[in-house]
């Protein structure tokens, strides 16, 4: 008998209380609305773009190494331009328009960023040059930059010969911000 008792609360508990039962809570402490019943391992999306294990982003760099998708890039602007002209579809046409245009308004702002690019690696040279002549370096202000960006615009425009026409859309903008801004009479 004394060792049936002695092995009775053992045998009880294994039976009662199986190892792979669900963990209790307590009824006094009121429950999560969302509760996790099974931990669950999530998993960490990591973004290339700001993870140090990817490395620096050099734009030069970048454009040597994907110099190759420029000719990839036009050769399907060519092959829309074709599907452009064969369609009969004005629907499909009208897609394919969409497309030709975005394609080259990409086209034109690579572009203008590189301009950018290389007007600032110029600035640089002129900083380091100007270092080495035992000169203090002088930052333009954004300001000074963009006079220089619009400067140089408008000698662009005035080689290609569209000064004029550029000028006169932009005093027409000018003139419809002006009377927007204007007091209508129901006003006064």
């Amino acid at each position: 008998m004394l060792v049936w008792d002695s092995f009775c609360p053992l045998l009880l508990t294994s039976m009662l209380f199986p190892s792979f039962r669900p963990v209790e809570t307590s009824a006094k402490k009121p429950m999560p609305f969302l509760r996790q019943v099974v931990p669950v391992t999530k998993k960490v999306h990591r973004d290339p773009r700001f993870d140090d294990l990817s490395g620096e982003y050099n734009p030069e760099i970048f454009m040597k190494t994907y110099s190759f998708l420029d000719t990839i890039k036009k050769q399907e602007k060519e092959m829309v331009q074709k599907q452009l002209k064969k369609c009969r579809n004005m629907e499909q046409k009208e897609k394919l328009q969409q497309l030709l245009n975005r394609m080259t308004q990409q086209e034109q702002a690579q572009k203008k960023q590189q301009k950018r690019r290389e007007r600032e690696l110029t600035l640089k040279r002129q900083q380091r040059e100007l270092a080495k002549q035992g000169k203090k370096p002088f930052f333009l202000k954004k300001s000074e930059k963009r006079k220089l960006e619009l400067a140089e615009k408008y000698a662009e425009l005035k080689r290609s010969g569209k000064l004029e026409s550029f000028l006169n859309k932009k005093r027409k903008r000018n003139a419809v911000k002006d009377k927007r801004r204007l007091p209508t009479q129901k006003n006064l």
